[in-house]
């Protein structure tokens, strides 16, 4: 059986559920007859107008987290990277911090 689901350019980043793109592109999937059953029940519960409306929102909308999820771990490996690195690395520190950590020592004692 197949489901013919209509692909949804992209316009804005954040907006992920932008209609007003231009549709154009199709997908085609194939699904068993049970499949199929539970996606027209999800679609009725939904309000969803059409099968391929409630699909390609919940593929979006699934997609869209993906990516930023994605995106999140991959700036979360940047981060770590560059923490460890100013940590790790052969540096020594300048006046300013020198200053400032014989400033705590002394109001330490």
């Amino acid at each position: 059986m197949y489901v013919t689901i209509p692909y949804i350019c992209r316009k804005n980043k954040y907006n992920a559920m932008d209609t007003q793109s231009i549709r154009n592109e199709r997908i085609d999937i194939r699904i068993t007859p049970e499949e199929k059953k539970i996606f027209l029940r999800a679609r009725k519960l939904s309000g969803d107008r059409s099968l391929s409306a409630f699909i390609t929102r919940i593929v979006k909308t699934k997609a869209f987290e993906i990516i930023e999820e994605n995106e999140r771990i991959l700036a979360s490996k940047r981060d770590r990277k560059i923490f460890f690195d100013a940590i790790f690395a052969d540096v020594e520190p300048n006046q300013a911090l020198t200053d400032a950590a014989k400033k705590f020592k002394s109001l330490q004692e």
